[in-house]
C-alpha cells in the first residue's frame, strides 16, 4: 500500500487551507466564559474560552481590541466573533477574534460600568470634591454644539431669569469621535478665560450611543479637574452620565441647567422688595422707640434742672462729710480715754511709786534686783537704790 509522506509544516499548512476555506468557519460567533486574559505590550490580546466540557484559544489582535468599548475580564460570560485557523508553527487551531459583545447585555452598558465603578473607587464622584456653584454669576460658559434646541432653551431660559449674565458658548461636537477631545479642550479654555464663574455642558436627549461622548473618562476627568464650577445638562430625566456623577451639579436636562445655574430676578425683586420694607419698619420701630426714650429722658428732673442734680449731690457730700466727721471724733475721744486708762494703771504699776512711799530696792554688782538673802553672800557689793538717792554698801 503506497502511503503519500508528508512534512509537519505541510500538514499543519493544508489543515490551515481547509479552514480557512470552511465557509462556516471563516466568519462564527462563539459563546463561552473568557478564562485567563491576558493584553501583553504588543497590544495583543490572548485568551482560553470555555463552557462546561471545552475550551478554545482565542487571540485578538491590537487592530481589533482597541475598538472595543468595554474591558474583557476572566470569568465574564461573552460572544466573541471572528474566525476558525491553524498556528502553522504549534499546529494549534485557535479563534482568531475580531470583536467581543457581553453575553446578555450591551457592550456600551458594560463599560458604562466598569468606568463607572473605577472612577467611583478613585473619588471622583464624592461629594467632598463638588465645588459649590456661585449664586450670582456674571459670565457663563456653554459648552454644547452650536446648532439646536439646546442652546436656544438654554440662552432663553438664561436670559428671562437673570437677564445680567453674559453668556459664552463654545461650540463642539457632542456626538461621534471627535467629540470627547473637543469638549475636554473646550473646557480646559473656559478655565484659562479666567473670568468664567460657570460652566454648563451637555446636549439633548438620545440613544446611548448618541450620549456616549459624555461617558468618555477624558470628559469625566476633565470635568473633575475644572476649577470652575461644572453643571452637566445631559439628554432628558431617565439619561445618566459618567458626566452627571462627576460634575458639581447634575441637572436633569439643559432647561433644567439653567434654571439651576441662575436665581430669577423676579423672585430676586420680590425677596428684595420684602427686605426693603422689613427694614423700613425695622427703622421706624426702632426710631419710635427712641424718641420715646428721649421724651421720658427730656421729661426728668435732671433735665428740667440740670444744676439740680448738682445741688444735691452736693448736699450728699456735705452729709457724707458731717457723718465721717463724728465718726473720726468718736474714735478719737474713744482713744483718749482708752490712753489715759493705760497710762493710769502704768503709773500704779511704776516702782517708783513703791520709792515714794519709803522703800528701797537692792541690786547687785550686774544691776539684778535682789530678792532673797541666796540672791548675795558676806562682802558682795550691792547698791541700794531709794526715792532719790543710792546707796553703795557691803553685806555683812
Amino acid at each position: 500500500m503506497s502511503e503519500k509522506i508528508f512534512s509537519i509544516s505541510e500538514i499543519n499548512n493544508y489543515v490551515k487551507r481547509l479552514l480557512d476555506n470552511d465557509e462556516i468557519l471563516v466568519g462564527v460567533g462563539v459563546k463561552g466564559e473568557l478564562s485567563n486574559y491576558k493584553t501583553y505590550p504588543s497590544g495583543h490580546h490572548y485568551f482560553t474560552m470555555k463552557d462546561a466540557e471545552s475550551s478554545l484559544k482565542c487571540v485578538m489582535f491590537k487592530g481589533s481590541a482597541v475598538k472595543l468599548r468595554f474591558r474583557p475580564e476572566s470569568g465574564m460570560s461573552v460572544v466573541a466573533f471572528g474566525r476558525i485557523s491553524v498556528y502553522p508553527r504549534d499546529g494549534a487551531y485557535q479563534l482568531y477574534v475580531n470583536d467581543i459583545k457581553p453575553d446578555g447585555v450591551g457592550d456600551l452598558y458594560v463599560a458604562f460600568e466598569q468606568l463607572k465603578e473605577k472612577l467611583q473607587k478613585e473619588g471622583l464622584f464624592d461629594e467632598a470634591h463638588k465645588k459649590r456653584l456661585p449664586r450670582f454669576p456674571k459670565k457663563i460658559a456653554i459648552i454644547t454644539s452650536p446648532v439646536g434646541a439646546v442652546i436656544d432653551d438654554m440662552t432663553r431660559i438664561l436670559g428671562i431669569r437673570w437677564p445680567m449674565t453674559e453668556i459664552v458658548l463654545i461650540p463642539v461636537r457632542v456626538q461621534g469621535a471627535e467629540a470627547p477631545p473637543e469638549i475636554v479642550q473646550a473646557i480646559a479654555e473656559a478655565n484659562k478665560l479666567g473670568d468664567i464663574d460657570l460652566i454648563i455642558t451637555g446636549r439633548g436627549g438620545g440613544s446611548i450611543e448618541d450620549l456616549w461622548s459624555f461617558n468618555d473618562e477624558r470628559v469625566a476627568r476633565a470635568i473633575f479637574a475644572s476649577n470652575v464650577p461644572v453643571i452637566s445638562a445631559v439628554g432628558h430625566e431617565p439619561d445618566v452620565t459618567i458626566a452627571d456623577f462627576v460634575a458639581d451639579v447634575r441637572a436633569s436636562t439643559p432647561s433644567n441647567a439653567a434654571e439651576i445655574a441662575v436665581p430669577d430676578s423676579t423672585n430676586v425683586l420680590s425677596w428684595l422688595s420684602d427686605a426693603q420694607n422689613r427694614s423700613i419698619a425695622a427703622f421706624s420701630g426702632e426710631l419710635k422707640n427712641k424718641q420715646q426714650k428721649l421724651t421720658e429722658l427730656s421729661n426728668k428732673r435732671v433735665m428740667q434742672k440740670p444744676t439740680g442734680y448738682v445741688e444735691e449731690r452736693r448736699i450728699h457730700i456735705d452729709r457724707s462729710y458731717e457723718k465721717l466727721v463724728a465718726v473720726i471724733e468718736r474714735k478719737l475721744h474713744k482713744s483718749k480715754e482708752n490712753y489715759t486708762r493705760l497710762a493710769a494703771t502704768l503709773d500704779a504699776m511704776s516702782p517708783l511709786k513703791v520709792l515714794g512711799r519709803g522703800y528701797s530696792i537692792a541690786q547687785n554688782a550686774d544691776g539684778n534686783i535682789i530678792k532673797t538673802k541666796a540672791d548675795v553672800k558676806t562682802g558682795d557689793k550691792i547698791k541700794v537704790k531709794l526715792k532719790k538717792d543710792e546707796i553703795n554698801a557691803v553685806v555683812e
